[in-house]
């Protein structure tokens, strides 16, 4: 790794981001306390993440002459895939020309960013548990799939999507070309495909923070969070807490799957290991190389948070998993479709115990956008829950 030099000279150790959402933001700050210079680029300007970057870039990461373009014209240390809509075969064609590193390389980020790739690598290379499921390319392939063993309930998701956008869950028929035309309306990049899954009988969820961290003998160890349970809603994540109660099998079923996934993907940084739980069984559901948006209950939860894990392993610095306090998160949406929006009645959710706020500073506001979370710390993770989403409801954001 390069030295740590001073950001905005010659010397600096420069990671450019792409993607400036909440989550790249909060990268993008604990790069910053290292001393990092950052460069955070967005599809469109004045992005979270671009608000506090020592530099901000607007350009389409899907268009692979632009995002090659781009970073031979920049030249980082590291190049950071926070998002989804990225042309990763251009990552991958940069890193084998020895352009940039890739974190945590650019073979996971292709295979994490498409749906397809990552499920076939866990269930048929790995051997993984996951639920049963089929890959179609039109709505007659997916009523064929479904007829043809994977069955009702189902889940229908695009390829690649982020956020829960174009999912549905399908319990009959009659929901099946809504769900089609759905998923074609949420993908990112790759339309006109789409997984559906059968519904797994779960108990709960979890998202397991896994770290590939520079460990003794500088050699990549794999290191876990406290397991966070969350709630979603149409595949977007509403509420999250740490730690979720599990079985000691469960759990350590839950480690090794996500080793097993991590370990195949190699390279440094965090992952977010999503995974359905039923008593002892686990299924592998997702995995993401960046921090997880379930993560963020972390702020409130670890000495170091998940941005600054991710931070410090992808820069080869040691890292501390250890949980500081239970606590919760809730998410604070727009509620408003508005150009600009201003956030009524803070004092009054910041006046509920143990409670802090994020508001991300998005500079435009949908009915069911995310705009912010509210985070709670207590020793009982019950209290933590009620009082963060308490907290949220108390934000009242409207048009500016």
């Amino acid at each position: 790794m390069k030295p740590f030099g001073t950001p905005l000279s010659t010397a600096a150790l420069r990671v450019m981001l792409l993607g400036a959402g909440e989550l790249g933001k909060e990268v993008v700050i604990a790069l910053q306390r290292l001393g990092v210079d950052t460069t955070a680029v967005d599809r469109y300007d004045n992005a979270p993440g671009q608000q506090v970057a020592h530099h901000s870039r607007t350009i389409a990461m899907s268009d692979p002459a632009a995002l090659r373009a781009l970073i031979e014209a920049e030249r980082p240390d590291l190049v950071v895939p926070e998002i989804e809509a990225i042309a990763t075969p251009v990552l991958e064609a940069l890193e084998a020309e020895g352009v940039v590193r890739v974190i945590p390389n650019a073979r996971a980020a292709r295979l994490t960013m498409d749906r397809e790739g990552i499920r076939r690598l866990a269930a048929e290379t790995l051997g993984l548990p996951t639920s049963p499921y089929r890959f179609c390319d039109s709505l007659s392939e997916l009523q064929a799939a479904i007829d043809g063993g994977i069955g009702y309930p189902c889940v229908v998701k695009p390829v690649m999507s982020s956020s829960g956008k174009g999912q549905s869950k399908l319990d009959g028929p009659a929901d099946v070309a809504k769900a089609w035309a759905c998923a074609m309306a949420g993908g990112r990049v790759s339309h006109g495909r789409v997984i559906v899954e059968g519904f797994i009988d779960f108990d709960y969820e979890i998202t397991l923070l896994t770290v590939r961290a520079v460990g003794e003998g500088a050699q990549v160890q794999t290191q876990f969070c406290a397991p966070i349970g969350h709630v979603q809603v149409s595949g977007d994540y509403v509420e999250s807490w740490q730690p979720q109660p599990m079985s000691p099998k469960a759990l350590e079923r839950a480690q090794q799957i996500a080793a097993a996934v991590t370990g195949n993907l190699g390279g440094q940084g965090l992952f977010g290991v999503e995974l359905f739980v039923k008593g002892d069984e686990v299924w592998f559901s997702e995995v993401s190389p960046r921090p997880h948006d379930t993560g963020m209950v972390t702020m409130a939860t670890q000495w170091q948070n998940e941005f600054e894990l991710h931070a410090r392993a992808i820069l080869g610095l040691p890292v501390d998993m250890r949980l500081k306090s239970p606590g919760a998160s809730a998410v604070i949406y727009g509620g408003v479709d508005a150009k600009a929006v201003v956030f009524d009645d803070v004092a009054e959710a910041l006046a509920v115990p143990n409670s802090d706020l994020r508001l991300f500073g998005k500079p435009e506001s949908f009915v069911k956008r995310r705009m912010g979370v509210a985070l709670v710390h207590d020793e009982d993770v019950d209290v933590a829950r009620r009082q963060a989403k308490l907290a949220a409801s108390k934000v009242k954001p409207r048009a500016a």
